[in-house]
């Protein structure tokens, strides 16, 4: 039994392992429906003029009474009392129920029937002595039987007499019998049987041949777009570089070492090692779904620029930068899409390394988050996000300025990063010509800090915007005319991308601020990035280092220069009466003498350069000064023509 089992399993392994068209069996159950699902009619006979006589449809209803009358005709009407009287007599003909108390005989009991049911010696020569002779009688009537009919046959032959009689020719004859012809009805069902089994099997072989002609197109027309799309690549010139061997290979001495196929390279030529290995795709050899080119290690990551900006109220303001997504259902999209996306990864990785290293900010990173406090009040993040949910958070559409600084922010990362390959490859070249390569020491943070330079200068040319707008406001609630032009970034668009790609001393922006005041009197102010100011005065030029500086500087100048304004109005107002008029710049005041008076006028700027004036009187007899009267930013009023009321009233009185 062992030895038969393994050459079952062999031949069982043998049929699974056959082809399907060779598993084909064919169905010898009565076709009843033809291939467009209608009922088949059963074929009685075809008539000589060729005419199919088909079996009329009967009701099952009426075929089952007319049984059931054909029943009582053949067999009477009392066949099923007769049926139950017999059953109840015990007639063997009638099959009875099966005795099952046999079933529940002891273990003891079956053992001693089993051992009756054997015969004994004596028992089989008592059965042999009685078949015996009915044997011996039974040989002796087929002997006679088979002598009768050799004499029978004889008897034909006219050649050889025999003592034996001749019996007439009508006693015995002996005739032919042939197999008598199929009823046409069953002939035809045969052969609808045969049609139908092969009709099957042709359609079985038929879909194997149309499926496998379906795969042999299907591979042709793939291996004809495979070539086609390794043209366009090629044309477009995108990087073909060959694909390395298949596993196992063989790789020794002598063996073909050929490369069967081509990868797709899109990444930087200057980028790391190991974004290099990771910037490439292949063709698809098998039927995909969606997407030309394969890309093993993408990641579908983006790379968001965010800033956060929080005002004095302790208001937020977040904008991002707009992340365009285009569909990657063409060759040229897909691979623009990785491409961009291993940019946008390098640039992370870069900036990483550049945060911990910055000297003008704080820093704070994550896996995929960079946080750094760029300025007071300004938070700049850089962000991978999933490709899949771009735009996901909008910016606030109240000040514009956040979302285009962002999208400025991002270009500008992807220009430094060309800029610091240009340089890395600039260096290698130079140290491969030259035997003792030149000391150079590179910026740590050569993409993060002039990112964080710009936003630092943008911060600083708000404060200083601020102060001179509240200036230039107080100027002309007093009614002095005034006018302001502040250009905080004074290069062009085309300077500007030069600065970025220059060194970093050469990578500062600057701008200017004019103010005018009274048509007459200008204040230059220069800044350059960071944050670095000049004040340009008709008398000297000086740095400014702080706010509070620069809000002193300008109130000694606006003071100057409204004093200078009411010495004119003043000497305008009293020619008639000889006045003189001056500026003490040690006091800080406007004096006007004539006749018999003194006036003394003093300017005061206050904590948002609301502009105060005050008028004294000097009395010659006690040396004493009495306040005549103030001028507040509440009077109705200018200060020019507050001057002018205050000298007529004092020239009217002396």
């Amino acid at each position: 039994m062992s030895s038969t089992t393994p050459t079952l399993d062999s031949d069982v392994a043998v049929m699974m392992e056959q082809p399907s068209w060779k598993k084909t069996k064919l169905s010898l159950e009565r076709p009843y429906k033809d291939d467009k699902g209608e009922r088949i009619p059963v074929l009685l006979d075809i008539t000589p003029d060729g005419v199919q006589v088909f079996e009329p449809p009967q009701d099952p209803i009426k075929l089952l009474g007319e049984n059931l009358r054909r029943i009582f005709i053949e067999r009477g009407v009392d066949f099923f009392e007769r049926q139950d009287a017999l059953r109840a007599t015990g007639d063997l003909s009638i099959p009875q129920a099966l005795d099952t108390k046999d079933d529940k005989l002891e273990p003891d009991q079956q053992e001693e029937g089993v051992s009756k049911a054997h015969m004994n010696p004596e028992e089989l020569f008592k059965m042999r002595m009685e078949i015996m002779p009915q044997l011996f009688t039974a040989l002796g009537e087929m002997t006679h039987a088979r002598e009768l009919l050799s004499l029978l046959l004889a008897s034909s032959a006219p050649t050889d007499p025999s003592p034996v009689l001749s019996l007439p020719s009508s006693t015995l004859t002996a005739s032919i019998v042939t197999k008598p012809s199929p009823i046409p009805s069953v002939d035809a069902f045969n052969a609808q049987l045969t049609i139908g089994g092969k009709d099957e099997a042709l359609r079985k072989a038929s879909s194997i041949f149309k499926a496998a002609a379906n795969n042999l197109e299907r591979s042709r027309l793939r291996g004809q777009r495979y070539w086609v799309d390794a043209l366009k690549i090629r044309r477009a010139n995108w990087g073909l570089v060959p694909a390395p061997l298949p596993f196992g290979a063989p790789t020794g001495k002598g063996a073909d070492k050929t490369s069967k196929d081509f990868f797709v390279s899109f990444g930087l030529e200057e980028s790391p090692a190991h974004f290099r290995r990771r910037a490439v795709g292949h063709m698809a050899t098998y039927e995909t779904s969606s997407h030309v080119l394969v890309f093993p290690h993408r990641q579908r990551v983006r790379l968001q620029v965010s800033l956060v900006l929080t005002d004095s109220s302790g208001l937020f303001r977040t904008a991002s930068n707009s992340i365009t997504s285009l569909s990657d259902a063409s060759l040229e999209d897909s691979l623009k899409i990785a491409q961009r996306e291993m940019v946008e990864e390098e640039l992370f990785s870069v900036l990483i390394k550049e945060a911990s290293t910055l000297p003008t900010a704080s820093a704070r990173v994550a896996e995929r988050l960079i946080v750094i406090d760029a300025a007071q009040g300004m938070e700049l993040k850089f962000e991978l996000v999933d490709g899949d949910a771009v735009n996901a958070q909008e910016s606030n559409k109240s000040d514009e300025r956040l979302p285009a600084t962002c999208n400025l922010i991002y270009f500008a990362l992807q220009g430094l990063l060309l800029s610091l390959h240009a340089s890395q490859k600039s260096q290698r070249l130079s140290s491969a010509n030259t035997q003792h390569p030149p000391s150079v020491f590179p910026n740590k943070a050569p993409l993060l800090q002039p990112i964080i330079d710009l936003l630092q200068y943008q911060v600083f040319c708000d404060r200083i915007k601020v102060e001179l707008d509240k200036m230039v406001s107080a100027l002309l609630k007093a009614g002095i005319p005034s006018s302001l032009r502040f250009d905080a970034v004074g290069e062009s668009g085309h300077q500007l991308v030069e600065h970025f790609a220059a060194n970093e001393t050469a990578r500062r922006i600057g701008g200017e601020a004019l103010l005018r005041i009274d048509v007459r009197q200008t204040l230059r102010l220069t800044f350059l990035s960071p944050s670095s100011l000049t004040a340009h005065l008709p008398q000297a030029t000086l740095p400014i280092a702080s706010i509070p500086q620069l809000v002193q500087l300008l109130s000694d100048e606006v003071e100057r220069c409204l004093l200078n304004r009411l010495c004119e109005v003043g000497s305008q107002v009293c020619e008639r009466v000889g006045a003189t008029w001056f500026v003490d710049f040690v006091s800080g005041k406007a004096v006007g003498r004539w006749e018999g008076n003194i006036l003394n006028f003093r300017v005061i700027f206050d904590k948002d350069f609301a502009i105060h004036s005050s008028a004294y009187r000097l009395n010659r007899a006690s040396h004493q000064l009495s306040l005549l009267e103030t001028y507040t930013p509440e009077t109705s009023i200018s200060l020019v023509a507050w001057l002018q009321e205050l000298l007529e009233k004092t020239i009217l009185e002396s």
